[in-house]
């Protein structure tokens, strides 16, 4: 039976854990917030209404890629292009292929910042399979110019990161509908979280100080995890309504 991603692939670690899930889509959500094509999801209303339950959609998603048979996962990704082709029908013009890229971008970047937060720093050669991995998700979707390698993808990188981003209206409303669904508490946390793996440039643009409060936290949650300790501190932390879906998150044991 061939996969998409190989049984034994590193994306599958990274992305078979709940916690390392949540710190690509925390980081992501910063990211994305400055995004210039931002106002796309605002077309829809659906991300501003409910940017929780769109976080484990898009979740939802990327599993049914990363753990997918070759051929469901093509299927996915066809999907997701019909999509988001029915809502360039309805707004009357194409979403920038540099945007699709972003997104793209930002689940290389998260997937290997999670992980290195929480596990280990990756080799060079896992980085590579993690680019591949978003590279093929893009070349399905029949997207341009997309880097062929990881080293190419640096430099494509630090570009959209200086071309692609401004704090705009959008920005600041999003992350009101953050702290509107997370509350203040959790809200903060979030904001805590994204300092750990957003880059230099987004914490400049959102005005975000340079190094997170819990940064002394990592290595004591790390031996939580020894300890199976983590899924009680994400039941504390995590909205209740969201506990079933933050369990499954959970694939690789």
């Amino acid at each position: 039976m061939e996969f998409f991603v190989k049984e034994d692939s590193i994306v599958r670690k990274i992305w078979g854990k709940s916690d390392t899930v949540l710190f690509i889509f925390a980081g992501s959500a910063a990211e994305f917030a400055l995004n210039k094509a931002v106002d796309w999801l605002y077309f829809t209303g659906k991300l501003p209404a409910d940017p929780i339950g769109r976080l484990f959609s898009t979740v939802n998603y990327a599993k049914q890629i990363i753990f997918a048979k070759n051929e469901d996962a093509l299927q996915t990704i066809d999907h997701i292009n019909f999509i988001h082709k029915a809502i360039e029908g309805k707004r009357g013009y194409a979403i920038p292929d540099w945007a699709y890229r972003d997104v793209l971008y930002m689940l290389i970047h998260y997937s290997i910042a999670a992980f290195e937060l929480l596990e280990r720093k990756l080799t060079d050669a896992e980085k590579e399979e993690v680019h591949n991995v978003f590279y093929r998700t893009g070349a399905r979707m029949q997207l341009k110019d997309l880097p062929v390698n990881y080293k190419a993808w640096l430099i494509s990188r630090d570009q959209h990161l200086d071309n692609d981003l401004q704090n705009t209206k959008h920005t600041v409303d999003l992350f009101k509908q953050y702290k509107k669904n997370l509350g203040a508490v959790r809200y903060r946390i979030l904001v805590e979280s994204q300092l750990l793996v957003v880059p230099d440039k987004v914490k400049k643009l959102l005005d975000f100080r340079r190094f997170s409060l819990l940064t002394p936290a990592v290595p004591v949650y790390k031996l939580t995890r020894l300890l199976n300790l983590d899924t009680f501190i994400r039941d504390i932390v995590l909205p209740s309504a969201y506990k079933k879906e933050i369990k499954e998150l959970d694939v690789v044991t």
